[in-house]
């Protein structure tokens, strides 16, 4: 799992079937100081996110498909969760 940050939404006039329905994020990915790391990602939304909440995404397609409860989706990236706050000790 990787912290990242919403930025955005992708729009897709036709989408492979399976994946009709499930809204994308595009999301930057952040270290533990919530400073951008590597390219923009789109992820699936499994969790309702919006645009500047910090995110859990998954990237694994196994369970990506797992989450969505689709064994068919072409998906690799997932939203799994919404977060509250970061705290690293030391």
């Amino acid at each position: 799992m990787n912290l990242a940050i919403v930025k955005g939404s992708a729009v897709c006039t036709v989408k492979y079937p399976g994946t009709e329905g499930i809204k994308l994020l595009v999301v930057q990915p952040v270290n533990k100081h919530l400073e951008p790391i590597g390219g923009l990602v789109v992820a699936a939304d499994s969790v309702r996110a919006g645009i500047g909440d910090t995110v859990l995404v998954l990237r694994e397609g196994s369970g990506a498909r797992q989450v969505l409860e689709n064994e068919f989706a072409c998906v690799i990236s997932v939203v799994i969760g919404i977060v509250d706050s970061v705290k690293l000790d030391g």
